[in-house]
């Protein structure tokens, strides 16, 4: 719980860098938007939420301008949701900080625990299965 609880502090803190506020839900919309269009359908299964919810926090990022919405190639009755670039600066700012706080305290490790973090983190992040989002790229090699 201390380990979950810390790392809700990192990502409070990260936000709290941003100009736009953003929710964690919201900033979780935006990486996955970042990384490949996704719809409404993804977002609420990813997030656990109804789609309606799903639909409405896609609503407020569209009407901050961090989110576009275009028509799917493969059915125009669909929407695909992207991340507009000012998003994606959002979440580089977001990550970068984050990596900034993580590699401050990974510093106060020494080599052998960092090392044995950094190998259950890459067990963690596996079993999560969100390599595809660069989680690994946190962990500071020994």
């Amino acid at each position: 719980m201390a380990g979950t609880r810390a790392m809700g502090v990192l990502i409070a803190e990260s936000l709290a860098k941003v100009e736009t506020v953003v929710t964690m839900p919201q900033l979780r919309v935006l990486i996955l938007a970042s990384v490949a269009p996704l719809n409404v359908s993804a977002v609420a299964e990813d997030l656990g939420v109804h789609p309606s919810n799903a639909t409405r926090t896609c609503d407020r990022l569209v009407r901050a301008g961090l989110l576009d919405r275009n028509p799917d190639p493969a059915d125009r009755r669909h929407v695909m949701l992207t991340a507009t670039e000012e998003g994606r600066r959002l979440v580089q700012t977001v990550m970068d900080h984050r990596r900034s706080r993580v590699e401050q305290i990974l510093q106060r490790l020494d080599e052998e625990q960092r090392a044995a973090l950094a190998v259950s983190l890459a067990a963690f992040t596996a079993a999560v299965g969100e390599e595809h989002l660069g989680l690994e790229a946190v962990v500071v090699q020994p």
